[in-house]
């Protein structure tokens, strides 16, 4: 299951980590994020052990929206050793998502 990332917890289970981390950037009422919910789920049991995938609710969590500079939902961002690698915007397939997070583990 697609962990949930908060302002609280996105420094220890994210940055900290030495993993890739696939983040998708969502709201409840954003219907393009409702749509690749359960693929960002799918990839996170796919992945488990080697990739944190996770979610950020960006009503619940402003600072993070606004730290990494979000204005358009869903957006993915990949961060490895604290950095951002890659990012994708908007409702994607989910081979998209499986060719960014492989060519970064």
């Amino acid at each position: 299951m697609a962990k949930e990332f908060t302002d609280g917890n996105f420094q220890t289970e994210v940055l900290d980590s030495e993993k890739l981390s696939m983040i998708d950037f969502w709201a409840e009422w954003c219907g393009p994020c409702r749509a690749i919910g359960p693929v960002v789920e799918e990839l996170s049991r796919e992945f488990e052990g080697r990739v944190n995938v996770g979610k950020v609710n960006v009503d619940h969590n402003p600072q993070l929206s606004m730290n990494y500079g979000i204005t358009s939902i869903p957006a993915i961002l990949f961060i490895k050793n604290g950095q951002v690698v890659d990012k994708l915007v908007g409702a994607q397939p989910k081979h998209s998502f499986v060719k960014k997070i492989e060519s970064h583990i």
